[in-house]
């Protein structure tokens, strides 16, 4: 008798965390049909990242770094000092090398602009679960 075995590719818990309806929806949009992809919570700011991070341990946080009351550099060195094998990648307006670095000399393992196309968005989610690093192309050659 001939046995088949199934490999199945390890879910990819996300949890979104920005304060921009339209953007936090359109990242849903984005990211809930990919195969082993799945939002498991949407937080308004940084105060309800921290709070979804404990909650949901997800396996990636998108983290807007410019939200209130606790922005998004704040709620990733908390995020961070709790659970420190949580990957984070930070989302921003910003396409400035600075931020990118910031964000990244606290730990977070990605960053992408709000401008980059959505391939690129799950490109970043993909390649940070599975262990790498990434950096918008707009910026990468900048490093």
């Amino acid at each position: 008798m001939r046995r088949t075995v199934y490999t199945m590719a390890k879910q990819i818990t996300v949890l979104i965390a920005e304060d921009n309806i339209h953007v936090r929806e359109g990242l849903r949009i984005i990211l809930s049909p990919v195969e082993n992809m799945q939002i498991v919570g949407e937080a308004k700011n940084g105060e309800e990242a921290i709070a979804m991070a404990a909650q949901f341990v997800p396996d990636i946080i998108l983290m807007d770094i410019n939200m209130s009351p606790v922005n998004g550099f704040e709620a990733t060195r908390k995020i961070l000092k709790q659970f420190p094998a949580m990957k984070i990648i930070g989302l921003s307006l910003h396409k400035e090398l600075s931020y990118c670095r910031n964000l990244m000399r606290l730990g977070a393992m990605g960053y992408v602009t709000k401008s980059s196309p959505y391939e690129e968005i799950i490109l970043a989610v993909k390649a940070v679960a599975a262990g790498g690093k990434y950096i918008d192309k707009e910026l990468s050659g900048l490093i």
